[in-house]
This record gives C-alpha cells, structure tokens and sequence, in this order.
C-alpha cells in the first residue's frame, strides 16, 4: 500500500491534471443505482475493441498485403505461425462479436430512449461509430483476399457506381484500378491497420466525455436527482446514484467472464459458426473468373445489403436501392428528433411504440435471412418445395423493408401528432434503498 502511495504521489506531482480526470470519469462519475444486464454492452464493445487491436497488431507481423501474397500469408499465420491460427480466429470471431454487442447496445438505447434530450449528442457519436466500424470490417473483411472477399468488395465498391455523374470515377478511385486488386488491397489495409482504429479510440473517446457530462440513460429514464434530495451518506451527491468505479467496474466483470467463456467457446470449437462468421467460399484464393454461387456480405452487413435487393430497380440502375440502403442507416442518427416522445423508457411508453418496435426488429431479422440467403431453405420447408423461391423472397422481403422504415415514419406521427398515451414516469428510479 505504501509503495502504491508512493507511485501515486509520484505520478501526480507530475502530471497533476490526470487525478481530477480519472475521478470526474471514474469514482465522482456517479451512475444510477438501476442498471441491469442491458448496461453490459457499452463495457463488452470496448472490450472487443481492444481484443481487435491487439490480435491485429500481432496479424499484421505476417500479412502481406498483396493480391499474390494475402491468402498464402493468411495460410501461413493459421498453418505455420505459432498460435497464429487462434490469433486468427480471436480477429475473425471478434468481428462478429462485436456487432453482436454493437447491436445489443444500440437496441437498449432504443428500449430507453437513450438519444432523447439531453443525450443526442451521444447518440450521434454512437451512430458515427457504428458508421465506421462498418467501414472498419468491410475493408477487413476484404484483405483475406478469398473468393468472397474478392466478388464482396467487387459488388459493394460497385454500388457507389450508382451516383449519377461520378459514380464510375469513384468506383475506380476507391479500388485503385478496375477491379480489386494489389491497389485495393494496399490502400484498404492502410485504412484498415491505421486510419480508421485511430478514427474509431478517438469517437470512443468522444462518446464517453459526452456521456460523462449529462450522466447516463437507465431503465427508468429518470434523471438521478441532485441537491437536497441527494443520497442519504452525501446530500451533494446524486440521489439514487452510486460511484461507476468500484461498483459497475466490479459488477462489470461478472459480464465480461461470462462474456469471454461464450467467446472461448466458439473460438476453440465452432470458430466458422456454421459459415456466418467465415464464410466457406473465402477458404478458396479469389478468382476473378470463378464467381460464388451466391454474392453476399458478411452477416452484420446484410439487413443492410438486403434493403438493396429488395427495392426494385429503376432505369436500369440500382440507385434507388442504394439510396435506401444508406438511408436506413441516416434515420439511426435522426433518431432524437424522429421521436418527440415525452417519456424515455420503453415500461411507461404507449402500447403502440411497444408494438412498433418489436416489428421493427423482427423486420431487421427479417432483412439478415434474406441477406444472407437463409430464405431460400426456408421458404420450400414452410410452402412446399414447388413454391417459387424467388417471389416468396421479394414478397417477404419488401413487407421487411416498408416494416423498417415503416417504424420511422409511425414514430413520427405517433410522438408529433400526439397519439402516445403513456403510462405515469415515477419521480425518481424504482430500485432503490
């Protein structure tokens, strides 16, 4: 203990700044005392972020970023690197898992209306986030440089072909050349390795000063009080608000453990995830001659892809789908000002929001099977194998995007015109001492 003190005192002689920055962001950082297992998710995205950055740091030693040398090099980590194929595997399967936890955590601050006033600011840096970790694991995603990768990035980079006037330039500028090749692989691992982590710690960064100055959304979406009402050791400190450090960094750990185990799991034993995670086709060298049966993203980008596919096209061009691909990312961000409701979380919200929300995610579930091509079991099993695959699919899936968006325009209607009829808001959290 005294040698820690020693260190300490050490430490804030010279940087005397860092002490009043770790307390206002850890133990005078007072959150509501209700967080449930909802509250886990912001803590597991940083956890797999940094799992990202270190397994990438240790992959990059052996890749080679080349259109001759990138698959033999991926090879070489997983076949003649020591430990090189659960190096791998931690990348691949943190992928994915990181737009599970992403996910998860942006559908809590739906469930809360975390991006409600005062915290729209927040939400914008979350959504920015979300926006480039997108662009983070496509490019990723790309440098394998299997089957899929190849005919994805073609396919993906071929959609900014759309954009009337300059769209054939920009597909050229962004592969380097006319199809993906060693310039695509180059510049895509630049933005990969550098630019877009040092993007993505700095919005980290941001978001949590953010969140750390108008205080963090609960279950409730009430408001910790402060002031006279304050907790009963301290009446300065908020009421019904407890110091994030040590209680929610030790609570968190609980959820990381659990966290990790499911992730042990996979990694060591199911590391493909029945082809979700690693896609069968991209243990194949990419072939500009040999085309897979069937084109599509990783899992995390096909609700989005889908929305693409759905929408028919018009003129001979799939602008229209592409606009609506993007778009239904920009409605994310427009959230705060999309919905006017005057209660925040989802237990004292109108039965009609409840309703739109849970259709609104069964249609993004509905949008990830016809991305991914689950469909096309599914439908010959629930109406017969003489069906016609294809219209059942566009029928589904067209229901699916006007569902989605669907929600956007109802949440409008329903908070502006003044339809909600909401429950009563307790005056302070319901899970107290």
């Amino acid at each position: 203990m005294k040698a820690g003190s020693s260190i300490g005192e050490w430490v804030n002689e010279r940087a005397p700044g860092l002490m009043p920055v770790y307390r206002k962001h850890m133990t005078e950082y007072y959150a509501p005392k209700n967080f449930n297992i909802w509250y886990y998710f912001g803590s597991l995205a940083l956890l797999v972020l940094v799992n990202q950055i270190v397994t990438g740091i240790f992959l990059t030693m052996n890749y080679d970023p080349s259109a001759s040398g990138a698959f033999d090099s991926v090879q070489y980590i997983m076949r003649d690197v020591e430990w090189g194929w659960l190096i791998r595997y931690m990348h691949s399967t943190g992928a994915s898992l990181f737009f599970v936890v992403v996910y998860l955590h942006m559908f809590r601050g739906l469930l809360y209306g975390s991006y409600q006033k005062p915290r729209e600011l927040v939400w914008l840096l979350g959504m920015t986030i979300f926006l480039v970790l997108m662009a983070e694991a496509f490019m990723g995603y790309v440098l394998p440089w299997g089957n899929m990768s190849f005919w994805g990035a073609k396919v993906i980079v071929s959609l900014f072909g759309t954009i009337p006037v300059i769209g054939k330039d920009l597909v050229e500028w962004i592969m380097g050349d006319y199809l993906p090749a060693d310039a695509t692989l180059n510049r895509f691992f630049a933005l990969h390795v550098i630019a877009l982590p040092l993007v993505l710690l700095l919005l980290v960064v941001l978001h949590l000063a953010a969140l750390h100055e108008v205080g963090s959304n609960n279950p409730d979406g009430v408001d910790v009080k402060h002031g006279p009402k304050g907790n009963r050791w301290d009446p300065t400190k908020p009421a019904d608000g407890i110091p994030f450090h040590p209680y929610y960094t030790v609570k968190d750990l609980v959820g990381v453990g659990l966290f990790l185990a499911i992730a042990a799991f996979i990694i060591f034993f199911q590391p493909t995830f029945g082809g979700w995670f690693l896609e069968h086709d991209n243990s194949i060298p990419a072939n500009n001659l040999v085309t897979p049966l069937q084109i599509k993203p990783v899992w995390y980008f096909t609700a989005f892809y889908a929305i693409v596919r759905m929408i028919p096209s018009a003129f001979g061009t799939a602008v229209w789908g592409v606009l609506g691909m993007f778009g239904a990312i920009l409605l994310l961000f427009l959230l705060p000002w999309i919905d006017a409701g005057k209660v925040k979380s989802i237990r004292y919200r109108g039965t009609g929001y409840k309703l739109a929300l849970t259709l609104f995610v069964l249609a993004f579930f509905g949008l990830v099977l016809i991305g991914t091509d689950s469909t096309e079991e599914l439908i010959p099993m629930l109406f017969g194998p003489s069906v016609d695959v294809t219209s059942v699919e566009n029928i589904f899936g067209r229901i699916m995007v006007l569902i989605y968006f669907g929600y956007f325009v109802f949440l409008w209607l329903y908070t502006h015109l003044g339809w909600e009829k909401t429950k009563p808001v307790p005056e302070r959290v319901t899970t107290h001492d």
